[in-house]
């Protein structure tokens, strides 16, 4: 009798399992995007740049780490949009800043800081960026963007080692 009632049992419903494949199937054409489709159009004017400057650079002691992370993380993604515009030339300017910045965080990771897993987090984010931008660039100016992204992945390797002193 009991082999009946297995055999006569209703089928598993397998709506979650197609809505799980579905989900994971969105998820990774989302991810294998190619980068200059995936760029911020929400890069900042000349003036909000300039006050994110000016508000790193004016903060206490304890916040500029995290401050000058997300300065190094905006103008990433304004050098992105400089390069997928064809603009090479002022991507690698805005590049040479971001590695003055990213020297900026260094020297600030002494100090007892705030926000620190935020900023690592976001310097992360901003590393796996600039590597996906890699490869839209010229032969010629990806030496710019190897040393900078070499810079940005020491940084992050340093701020995630505060994290865990923490």
């Amino acid at each position: 009798m009991s082999c009946l009632l297995r055999i006569s049992r209703p089928a598993p419903r397998f709506i979650p399992a197609i809505s799980l494949a579905s989900l994971g199937l969105v998820t990774s054409l989302c991810l294998s995007l190619p980068a200059h489709a995936a760029i911020n159009e929400s890069v900042p004017t000349a003036d909000g740049l300039a006050q994110l400057e000016q508000r790193a650079r004016e903060a206490k002691p304890r916040e500029q780490c995290f401050l000058y992370t997300e300065l190094v993380h905006t103008m990433t993604e304004m050098a992105a949009k400089e390069i997928s515009d064809g603009e090479t030339e002022q991507a690698a300017t805005t590049l040479q800043k971001v590695n003055q910045y990213a020297h900026l965080i260094q020297m600030n990771l002494a100090r007892d800081t705030k926000k620190i897993k935020d900023a690592q987090m976001l310097m992360h984010h901003t590393t796996y960026r600039l590597a996906q931008y890699l490869h839209l660039v010229s032969a010629d100016d990806q030496k710019s963007v190897q040393d900078t992204l070499k810079q940005l992945n020491q940084v992050n390797e340093e701020l995630l080692a505060q994290v865990f002193q923490h």
